[in-house]
């Protein structure tokens, strides 16, 4: 019986794909390699909107205009607005929210974020709990540390900040406009505008060094 059940579950799933796939086909989504693309029920679609091979996409997703999601990307609870680039190998959880112009690049995680226009997140970052605002850059290998163990906190990030490289950000914390953070750094304050902020040990070099052997 249980066998039975599996495959009618099986069987199911596969008619219901086939039908979702059919009607973003027909309204006029491009997905390529369709077969290997999963979508959901309530799955929004805009215009002029492309999906590439191996894409998953989840419960509450409402996508917009003039929208490319690249291969192995996965999303669910998101909504993404118009010109916008997601992926490849992007994961955006519950609560995202993309906004014109942004773009998501390779090995992103997003979690109730908010992304505002025409910011980037492109490269290897985790991003959870924040706020971006407008024409800011996050460098790769950017994560926000927002739990302690029991509780969640916000990060805040206004316009036109440029956050650098394998940077950690601890929430709660603000880096207001225009601000600049160096490459490295591991932020625990509020940052002010127009300033920049890193925090680095020392370099030492010592000349004419020799391993120890073996």
């Amino acid at each position: 019986m249980k066998t039975n059940i599996k495959f009618k579950k099986a069987k199911n799933f596969k008619i219901n794909q086939q039908k979702f796939r059919d009607k973003a086909l027909k309204n006029g989504v491009e997905l390529i390699a369709p077969e290997t693309i999963f979508l959901s029920k309530d799955t929004k679609f805009g215009k002029n909107v492309v999906v590439e091979p191996y894409v998953v996409i989840g419960p509450k997703v409402k996508i917009g205009n003039n929208v490319i999601i690249k291969s192995f990307s996965h999303l669910e609870g998101t909504i993404i607005k118009n010109n916008i680039e997601i992926g490849p190998y992007a994961r955006l959880r519950p609560g995202t929210s993309i906004f014109s112009g942004a773009k998501i690049g390779n090995f992103v995680e997003t979690k109730k974020t908010s992304i505002q226009s025409n910011s980037k997140v492109n490269h290897l970052s985790y991003i959870g709990d924040t706020l971006i605002g407008k024409n800011s850059n996050i460098g790769a290998g950017t994560i926000t540390c927002n739990y302690d163990g029991s509780k969640k906190y916000k990060t805040k990030i206004k316009d036109n900040v440029f956050v650098g490289s394998n940077t950690s950000l601890v929430a709660p914390l603000t880096l207001q406009k225009n601000s600049v953070i160096g490459a490295g750094s591991v932020i625990t304050k509020n940052v002010k505008k127009n300033s920049l902020s890193l925090t680095r040990s020392n370099q030492i070099e010592i000349k004419n060094y020799k391993r120890k052997k073996k």
